[in-house]
């Protein structure tokens, strides 16, 4: 089947949806527009997801999001088990829940395929099968340290190269991070176990991605099939697409995309106020659609990154304006805003609020300051 391609439609069929409309939906749909009352478990569902390199972020993504939320609300479920961490969405770290871990990952095993097939010529005399049950017996008889884990293969594939065998391990086997990594306020190395040891129960058979799509348009929506490609890290996704036209709304974007969306999803206009927000590095919103530009213009494309290191950032009337950063030192936080462009006296106002608002939920507003600098390009 010949991959997916970017469908460009006449304006005479599908009506047209503005870059500001696209934003103002995306938002809503990641309760950015107004924060909602769910609880966390049930934001982490709707959401498919938190992004979770580093294990600070997705406090910061909720706190963003819900409102009266407070970190014991995401540290509880993790401890109790309803939520944890591993690799699934773009060969990255993600939070979800036990129900999506067991299913979530299944689903995007054939992106873990094809990763795995770029290390194929480290692993010199590996037989996979093999190595599948040998990181499963290791990590269900004790939680191991990746490094751990390494060793231990080396061992008995001596050939082959550690980094590739620990890496094949994680492609073949869906491995949790154990707790206390990950918990709000301690501290813990990265030690891993199969989902279905740390769950106690199997994970489901490789899904059909249609439920998937349905999800998808509900928490990143409208969206081609390009975008849920980029979302998820699996290719091919056009058939599922057309299988359920019949149930979808299709639209298209000012360049002519064909965008898909649920019919009763909310679509507000593109007048509606969108007050700023902080996200932290790694947010979904930024990282989850093929063109980026319903929240990121144009202008600021690759601010929000120099080199590997990703910024956090916030928004101002629903697009990227600027990062941010926390520093702490002797029970004292300094929050310091940098914008790209300049904002205006009210614009400021606002971010500052929604500054002390994050501070505040995080439990920093002891101690604090807010300040305002300009974004410094980097020097060649």
């Amino acid at each position: 089947m010949a991959p997916a391609r970017t469908i460009t439609i006449s304006s005479a069929s599908h009506p047209v949806l503005s870059t500001r409309a696209l934003s103002r939906a995306t938002l809503e749909r990641q309760l950015l527009l107004r924060r909602s009352g769910l609880s966390a478990e049930s934001a982490v569902t709707h959401l498919l997801g938190l992004q979770a390199q580093n294990v600070k972020p997705p406090y910061f993504q909720l706190a963003a999001r819900l409102e009266g939320f407070v970190p014991d609300d995401l540290s509880a479920l993790m401890a109790t088990r309803r939520v944890a961490r591993l690799v699934t969405l773009r060969s990255t770290i993600h939070t979800h829940t036990a129900d999506d871990c067991l299913t979530l990952r299944p689903l995007v095993q054939a992106a873990r395929d094809r990763e795995l097939r770029t290390f194929r010529d480290r692993l010199t005399g590996v037989d996979l099968d093999r190595l599948a049950a040998r990181v499963r017996e290791l990590v269900e008889e004790r939680p191991r340290p990746l490094k751990e884990l390494r060793e231990a293969l080396a061992e008995e594939w001596p050939e082959a190269e550690p980094f590739a065998l620990g890496v094949a391990g994680r492609c073949l086997v869906p491995l949790v991070q154990t707790t206390p990594r990950g918990l709000w306020g301690r501290a813990g190395q990265v030690t891993l176990t199969t989902a279905e040891h740390w769950f106690g129960r199997p994970a489901q058979p490789v899904p059909a991605p249609d439920g998937t799509v349905l999800r998808y348009l509900a928490a990143f929506g409208p969206a081609s099939v390009k975008d849920m490609q980029v979302w998820s890290g699996l290719t091919r996704l056009r058939e599922a697409f057309e299988r359920l036209r019949p149930r979808l709304l299709t639209f298209q974007d000012e360049s002519g995309t064909e965008l898909f969306d649920l019919p009763e999803a909310p679509r507000p206009a593109e007048d509606t106020p969108a007050p700023p927000r902080f996200l932290p590095e790694y947010d979904n919103l930024l990282l989850s659609h093929s063109d980026r530009s319903r929240v990121v213009p144009p202008g600021y494309r690759g601010r929000a990154v120099r080199g590997n290191q990703p910024f956090r950032t916030f928004l101002v009337d629903g697009f990227l304006a600027g990062i941010w950063q926390l520093t702490e030192s002797g029970g004292h936080v300094t929050l310091t805003v940098e914008a790209f462009g300049g904002l205006t006296p009210g614009q400021r106002t606002e971010v500052a609020e929604e500054g002390e608002r994050v501070l505040a939920v995080m439990g920093m507003a002891g101690s604090y300051d807010i300040r305002f600098g300009s974004f410094s390009e980097p020097r060649d």
